[in-house]
């Protein structure tokens, strides 16, 4: 199984602990997930986001709908969190996100591991798969910049 890493850096004119808040708060994932996934939270909300956290979504990738269920595997509040897949439409998913305080600044790093399902055959799907999630993640930067620009 091949492991692939995406890894983003944006830097918002805000605070780390108002830009951790905005992060940690699940309701926050349909804002900055684009609308072509239908992207929705199946678990009850609010979500106490803790270590060991469950989270329940469906979405839809390439006109297939799916389940997907992440379990918060590391919460380090307002430094960074890890989501990890427990079910869903990778083989592997790990997502860190970490906020660096840089005074009125934070510097925000979405690190995530992934594999595709079916390796080695799903794997030639990779280039596609690269596409989308660089364009999902630019989706959120511009909402993320939107959100934060007062």
């Amino acid at each position: 199984m091949i492991t692939h890493t995406l890894q983003s850096e944006q830097w918002i004119e805000r605070p780390r602990d108002e830009v951790f808040s905005f992060f940690s708060d699940a309701s926050n994932l349909e804002r900055i997930t684009p609308s072509e996934l239908k992207f929705k939270i199946l678990s009850p909300q609010p979500i106490e986001m803790k270590t060991g956290a469950l989270i329940d979504y469906q979405l839809v990738l390439a006109g297939i709908p799916f389940k997907w269920k992440t379990e918060i595997t590391d919460w380090n509040p307002p430094h960074s969190f890890k989501d990890t897949q427990l079910k869903g439409p990778y083989a592997k998913w790990i997502h860190t996100h970490a906020f660096e305080d840089h005074g009125d600044r934070t510097r925000i790093v979405d690190t995530v591991e992934y594999s595709l399902p079916l390796s080695p055959l799903g794997d030639l799907a990779w280039p596609i798969i690269r596409f989308q999630l660089s364009r999902i993640f630019a989706h959120r930067k511009r909402v993320v910049d939107t959100v934060f620009q007062r």
